[in-house]
């Protein structure tokens, strides 16, 4: 029984999951997206998320922490230059995780896994549906208590005035 073992292995030993998750998450930050196996990528999404935030305090041991576990020069600078600019007022939920169908040979489901400020169709949508629209017309509410306070406005100046 599985009982209280939240950690998937991958069935790899620990140096090797290790080794496997540093270099996909370095993929990542490099290339902004990725395609990989769900279990893969759900591997991945607790182990890069939280090197994400701290990659927003830009501090020399926040720096050696990230790189500790990213092992990448390159993706380290990378993270800490333009990723974590991007993502500094997003509290969590950096990464994106789209299913894209089956692989041929093994029939694993496949998923592309993106960073989640770094999608410029999405964004460029998101930015269309700012517009919010009802179903409802809301001009029978606006013209009824503008029909109502002209009427009081002359009742009540007419006791002034006396």
């Amino acid at each position: 029984m599985r009982h209280n073992k939240a950690v998937n292995h991958l069935g790899r030993k620990s140096g090797h999951r290790k080794a496997l998750l540093a270099n996909m998450a370095s993929s990542l930050i490099l290339k902004k997206r990725i395609t990989t196996t769900e279990a893969k990528a759900k591997a991945l999404k607790p182990y890069l998320e939280p090197l994400i935030t701290k990659s927003k305090e830009d501090t020399t041991h926040s720096r050696r922490v990230v790189f500790s576990y990213l092992k990448d020069k390159e993706a380290t600078a990378e993270l800490f230059r333009t990723v974590a600019p991007k993502v500094a007022d997003r509290p969590g939920g950096y990464l994106r995780i789209l299913h894209t169908g089956f692989r041929s040979g093994d029939a694993a489901e496949m998923v592309l896994v993106e960073l989640v400020d770094f999608n410029e169709t999405a964004l460029a949508a998101g930015k269309k549906e700012a517009k919010k629209t009802t179903r409802r017309s809301r001009a029978k509410k606006a013209d009824a208590p503008a029909a109502e306070a002209p009427a009081e406005a002359p009742a009540a100046e007419a006791p002034a005035a006396e």
